[in-house]
């Protein structure tokens, strides 16, 4: 199969921070990742309280669900992120440190950023779901 993803920023809509207003796939099968949360391989929650300690373990996490079904950031063609906050500098920080991370790729097509008031877990700042194209 051939891999073609198009991310798209009509100039008709304002700029991102990034991220692409549509991303369209045109071949290939899609993978659903269930929500990426900051715990570590015993299910520990890495950095209670800590946003940038949890950033990094949830991309860790996003890579390695990502490399089991042979896929990479950018191959992520929607993401959404929550924070447990409303604040809006703490979610620029957040979008600022995950695009930063080895996932950055993963956050140049369709993206939502969302402040949420809480997460599952005691001390959970952040969790992200990933839809992903897999080709070939």
């Amino acid at each position: 199969m051939t891999a073609e993803i198009a991310r798209i920023n009509p100039a008709q809509l304002h700029a991102t921070p990034g991220y692409h207003h549509i991303t369209i796939v045109e071949t290939g099968r899609t993978a659903f990742l269930a929500g990426q949360c900051p715990l570590d391989r015993s299910g520990v929650l890495v950095g209670p309280g800590d946003l940038d300690a949890q950033i990094d373990q949830v991309a860790v996490n996003a890579i390695t669900a990502l490399s089991v079904v042979g896929a990479r950031p950018d191959r992520v063609v929607r993401s959404v992120i929550y924070v447990v906050s409303g604040d809006v500098a703490v979610l620029g920080a957040a979008w600022r440190r995950l695009t930063g991370s080895v996932m950055g790729p993963a956050f140049t097509s369709a993206s939502t950023l969302l402040g949420v008031a809480q997460l599952g877990f005691p001390g959970q700042l952040i969790e992200v779901d990933l839809t992903a194209a897999l080709f070939g």
